[in-house]
């Protein structure tokens, strides 16, 4: 797609109050692929004025109408699904398998469900003398990063708008050019001017005025916890409705029961997947002392299959590439075995991260504790289900995870994980399932109803 040289707010495209703009560019050759306005506090208020006008409209259509609306909304997804995937592996630099399967058919899959829940979801029941009503929250703001550009903003936009709430969604700087495609495709399912709007810019800038809009009654943010906890503090502050979807550093608990060897190639896959750049990626593989060297090689055998380039796509960007070697570095400098990859650029051009797994890797290093977003997977022996256990849930996150074993076995530690969802045995991603996270990995959920419920509140009238 050609990107456009405006913001879309109040159901148009409009030229940015700066002329300032944003350049996009290709992390496989370094290129630039276009430009995009670098938008301001003054655009943001005018996104924001127009969501708050559009408002008191959008919450009295009825459900079934906004449902049409969201079922217009997948029918544009599915009718430039190759654009889409273009655009994807354009900005991200996403092989082109996963920028089809995992980039636009999983949108195009939530989307459906939430056309499907607005139709069938009740926003209102009995409950003793009272009826309690779900409203929708009013005005959101959306703050979406670059790893999975669309999904993020579909999961965020598809049930606000069922829910009844008008939306300004502010794009990574990254990946905008996805972003301008999907304001496309609302603008041509017709919804009311002002019930979807979109502002490109930098995170500082628009993220921030659009964080602290006294207009915004929701922010929704997945990115980063420093972020995060930012943002938390502002709508803290201003006593702001926030759902903040943050870092991770999932757990691949491989139990003495289970298939080592398929273990640990899906581990491996999981990780390897969109270059690492997954905040629930299985970055940790927990593996019983007896058991340890033969899983080391078979993760070294399965990362070679991830070759730069071919199956495996470059990072976001420069400033990406070098923190994940930088990590790599710290961990050979703490003493962990490097048995696969290293701190090399695979290639001159591109910025790429060789596949990376290391041995020896011990709870406290910096590899086991921070969230690293790469290629990376680190390696670490338990002794008994107890010390696995204790190292799964030692690390200030908990948002995804796996464990591998005999089923019941795999359930009962599954159970005992301090985290907001666990693969059983490679277990399928559910887009119906609420996504989320415990302790630092963010406040609230994602997809299926429970997504729904974070852009809707109660109101109780008695009889």
């Amino acid at each position: 797609m050609k990107a456009h040289d405006a913001l879309y707010i109040d159901g148009a495209w409009r030229p940015a109050a700066s002329a300032e703009t944003l350049a996009v560019l290709n992390p496989v050759d370094e290129q630039v692929v276009g430009h995009v306005p670098a938008g301001g506090a003054e655009d943001v208020d005018a996104a924001v004025r127009a969501a708050r006008a559009a408002l008191p409209g959008w919450a009295a259509t009825p459900p079934a109408e906004r449902a049409a609306y969201l079922g217009a909304i997948r029918d544009g997804l599915r009718e430039r699904a190759a654009e889409i995937a273009a655009t994807v592996t354009a900005e991200l630099g996403a092989p082109a398998k996963i920028a089809d399967l995992v980039h636009t058919r999983l949108p195009i899959a939530v989307a459906d469900s939430y056309a499907e829940l607005a139709a069938t979801h009740s926003f209102e029941e009995k409950v003793g003398n009272s009826v309690v009503y779900s409203e929708p929250v009013g005005v959101v703001g959306a703050i979406t990063p670059w790893n999975y550009p669309l999904h993020q903003i579909v999961a965020k936009v598809a049930p606000a708008l069922a829910a009844g709430c008008t939306v300004v969604v502010k794009p990574a700087e990254d990946t905008p050019l996805t972003a301008q495609l999907f304001a496309e495709i609302v603008d041509a399912a017709g919804l009311p001017a002002g019930v979807f709007n979109l502002v490109t810019g930098l995170g500082p800038v628009a993220g921030q005025a659009l964080a602290e809009h006294a207009g915004v009654d929701l922010v929704s943010f997945t990115g980063s916890t420093a972020v995060g906890r930012r943002i938390g503090a502002v709508a803290g502050g201003a006593v702001k409705r926030v759902a903040l979807e943050l870092g991770g550093k999932s757990a691949n608990v491989i139990l003495p029961s289970a298939d080592l060897a398929k273990a640990v190639s899906v581990g491996i896959a999981n990780v390897m997947a969109n270059s690492g750049q997954t905040c629930s990626a299985w970055t940790r593989m927990l593996v019983p002392a007896a058991r340890y060297e033969e899983a080391v090689a078979l993760a070294a055998e399965a990362a070679a299959k991830y070759v730069p380039g071919e199956r495996l796509g470059p990072l976001v960007s420069a400033r990406q590439q070098e923190r994940v070697r930088g990590y790599i570095e710290k961990g050979v400098e703490e003493g962990a075995r490097l048995v696969a990859g290293g701190a090399e650029a695979p290639l001159e051009t591109g910025y790429y991260v060789s596949p990376t797994v290391f041995a020896d890797v011990t709870p406290g290093m910096t590899i086991a504790q921070e969230e690293i977003f790469g290629p990376v997977v680190s390696i670490l022996r338990y002794e008994d289900e107890a010390d696995a256990l204790a190292i799964a849930n030692g690390t200030p996150y908990g948002l995804g995870g796996a464990v591998w074993g005999e089923p019941e076995e795999a359930v009962a530690f599954a159970r005992r994980l301090d985290t907001g969802q666990v693969d059983i045995n490679g277990g399928r991603f559910n887009p119906l399932a609420p996504f989320g996270g415990y302790k630092q990995s963010g406040v609230g959920r994602e997809l299926g109803a429970h997504g729904l419920a974070e852009y809707l509140q109660t109101k109780s009238l008695q009889f």
